[in-house]
């Protein structure tokens, strides 16, 4: 079988590289389809060769043992290697198979074209030689496809934790506010900042209890959709992010809104959508100046913005500041979250959050979200 092999090693490559050029949805580069084949066959000769001397199980450290025992061989290392570069290639463990499948294929059929008849032994090394190579090559294919899925799956447990952490920070922080406010002004708690530590901390309840069973996520598909007031909506944030905006030294207006007005969606995740955009707007705001919330009716459709004056955005800021971790500005006390978080609550809403840049003086972050009216 050796010399067969070697007499025909050129033929025997040429007809696994057809079949493995021509199978569907296969790709692999030039090198590989030069290299990876002929070396395999160069080992497999090399292992017969040896087999036909008087100490034929030397031919161990170029196929390794029979029935998959432990063991660094030259087969092993170059499957392995194979497996690496076809995971990389985008193919699936059956095309790894297949890889090695083709050359015993090849040689199968050419010998019964050229009447070439090999021995019941020679035939067991073949296998064997094949049965190492798959199983290298395919523990290092399922070892990329493993490492992968869990770096990606351990980026995903990163967000879904920062995420979390964003918004107890953020509810926390307007509790400990409120409660600062009422301590250092004798006020009752039966008043305005006391609802606002009640509602701080009936959040806070919320959001741990629904961490318990990490559903981040789910919290936002179970969550119950209601018709609620716009007026309402954005006095309650009113209320709590003045507190805010006087800690970081600037200012909050909001004008009145239309009562007539009302929004459709999860009302504490928009609540948390714009508290985020107010909290980047006091983050970076010029210190003295004044961040507006607006909300307006634009036809079919209601318009909540938020605008401070950063003195401007950085050219290229805009297409990347919704990215999670993404921070720009010289302040990064944050995670680089609450853009993200933002962005996605309003989606999960029917809606969508852009940023308009106002060149030397600030910028608007703008809620578009479907108009609705109250019940009656």
């Amino acid at each position: 079988m050796h010399d067969f092999m070697s007499n025909n090693r050129i033929e025997l490559a040429r007809r696994c590289r057809v079949k493995v050029g021509e199978r569907v949805g296969r790709s692999a580069t030039e090198a590989q389809l030069k290299d990876g084949i002929p070396l395999f066959l160069q080992q497999l000769i090399q292992t017969l060769q040896i087999e036909q001397t008087p100490t034929p199980m030397d031919s161990r450290r170029i196929s390794g043992p029979a029935g998959g025992g432990i063991a660094v061989s030259e087969v092993g290392v170059s499957a392995t290697q194979h497996g690496k570069d076809l995971w990389g290639l985008g193919l699936t463990v059956d095309q790894v198979v297949h890889d090695y499948g083709d050359l015993c294929q090849s040689i199968a059929d050419l010998a019964v074209e050229r009447d070439a008849p090999f021995t019941v032994d020679e035939f067991r090394t073949l296998n064997r030689c094949l049965d190492n190579a798959i199983a290298n090559a395919v523990t290092a294919f399922g070892f990329q496809r493993d490492l992968v899925l869990a770096d990606a799956s351990a980026l995903e447990s990163s967000k879904r934790m920062g995420f979390l952490a964003h918004e107890l920070r953020n509810l926390l922080g307007t509790a400990s506010l409120a409660f600062s406010a009422a301590k250092a002004g004798n006020l009752s708690l039966g008043g305005a900042t006391g609802s606002i530590l009640e509602r701080s901390l009936s959040g806070l309840e919320k959001l741990i209890s629904s961490s318990l069973e990490d559903v981040r996520a789910m919290r936002s598909k179970a969550a119950a959709a209601s018709v609620f007031s716009l007026a309402d909506f954005i006095t309650e944030i009113f209320a709590a992010a003045s507190l805010s905006a006087k800690q970081h030294g600037c200012t909050l207006r909001a004008p009145q809104v239309d009562p007539a007005l009302a929004l459709h969606g999860t009302r504490d995740l928009l609540i948390a959508a714009v508290a985020n955009l107010l909290q980047n707007a006091f983050k970076f705001t010029r210190p003295g100046t004044e961040v507006m919330l607006t909300a307006v009716a634009a036809g079919d459709r209601i318009l909540i913005a938020v605008a401070d004056q950063c003195g401007g955005l950085a050219s290229g800021v805009a297409e990347t500041m919704f990215l999670p971790f993404s921070q720009s500005g010289a302040d990064r006390t944050g995670i680089g979250l609450g853009l993200t978080i933002a962005k996605q609550s309003v989606a999960s809403n029917k809606g969508e959050l852009t940023v308009r840049n106002v060149a030397g003086h600030g910028c608007v972050f703008t809620i578009d979200l479907p108009r609705n009216q109250l019940p009656t």
